[in-house]
């Protein structure tokens, strides 16, 4: 597994300092956040799951606690739009430059609006994808709010 991949160039680009927490993918996991959070022995609400989503048909980043759900609702009236949906895979992984089940909200090919469930600022340190299957880059989430140009909301359904 490499160590680098465009997410954490952008962190050090950023001079963000970020802990690499390699672990045990599973490609057949129900739910890859919940998986990655037990395989880390790390709680579920701090490892932060990456979904590309579309908001009026405009591509948008969501970065949530692994064991909720977004609300597209409450996702919706973040970005200003009248309704959001998932974005389908290959669309994300082409948007994206990452492999689903591996998608980092730092260094994606193309900067979209995104926004982070308000939730992570109640830990020191947050995990949240690395830019490859396995990977998860711990930082704080003050960090992961500025690198990837996030703001905060209630999100989860």
């Amino acid at each position: 597994m490499s160590k680098t991949t465009p997410a954490t160039v952008a962190l050090t680009k950023a001079g963000v300092a970020f802990e690499l927490f390699p672990y045990d993918y599973d490609p057949d996991a129900p739910r890859v956040g919940l998986q990655a959070a037990e395989a880390l022995g790390k709680a579920p609400e701090q490892v932060f799951k990456t979904l590309m989503t579309l908001a009026d048909s405009k591509p948008a980043c969501v970065i949530i606690p692994s064991d909720c759900e977004v609300s597209m609702k409450k996702l919706a009236a973040a970005l200003g739009a009248k309704s959001a949906q998932m974005m389908k895979p290959a669309e994300a992984e082409r948007l994206t430059g990452y492999k689903v089940g591996g998608v980092s909200p730092f260094g994606q090919r193309k900067r979209v609006p995104t926004v982070m469930d308000e939730t992570a600022v109640l830990f020191e340190q947050v995990l949240i994808n690395g830019g490859q299957r396995g990977l998860l880059l711990g930082l704080t989430p003050d960090d992961a709010a500025r690198v990837a140009e996030a703001a905060l909301f209630d999100l989860t359904a």
